[in-house]
């Protein structure tokens, strides 16, 4: 069993109790998803397993990185503004996702997710890049890591 994981991810945001389903749902499946497999090594200091709490401050995402005791061994700060653009665009195919899921053709669901998964992955490998200076991740923690902010920025 490695030691380079997140063994437990939390949120210290009160607003993610006003969800709607849709959201919540993505978010229990990113979170279920990442602690199932992940892949997450600081770059110096403590060894894993890590305990991680997402925030949001000041345009920013703070990654509070834990022991399994919960003792705090660094926070990683992360501008949100180069996501920003990725964000909106997630959340606009998103919406449409969600609305083509009750409405439309297989092939049209077909095309919105395939439309939804390459934004994923963008955003995805930018969260990987910008996480280099301070840990490494591998690309599906990545993605399941923007899942989860996409989630704390998206207001229902």
């Amino acid at each position: 069993m490695s030691d380079n994981k997140i063994t437990h991810i939390s949120f210290d945001d009160p607003a993610l109790v006003a969800r709607n389903p849709d959201l919540e749902h993505e978010r229990r499946v990113a979170i279920f998803d990442l602690l199932e497999s992940n892949f997450f090594r600081l770059n110096e200091g403590h060894a894993g397993p890590y305990r991680v709490i997402l925030s949001l401050a000041d345009r920013a995402l703070l990654l509070s990185v834990r022991t399994p005791q919960d003792d705090a061994i660094t926070d990683i700060r992360l501008s949100l503004t180069p996501f920003r653009r990725l964000i909106k665009d997630y959340f606009i195919i998103c919406e449409s996702y969600y609305e083509a899921i009750r409405t439309a053709s297989p092939d049209r669901i077909e095309t919105i997710d395939m439309s939804r998964r390459a934004l994923h992955n963008e955003a995805s490998e930018l969260l990987q890049e910008k996480l280099t200076e301070f840990c490494e991740v591998d690309m599906e923690t990545a993605r399941r890591m923007f899942t989860l902010i996409s989630v704390m920025q998206m207001r229902s």
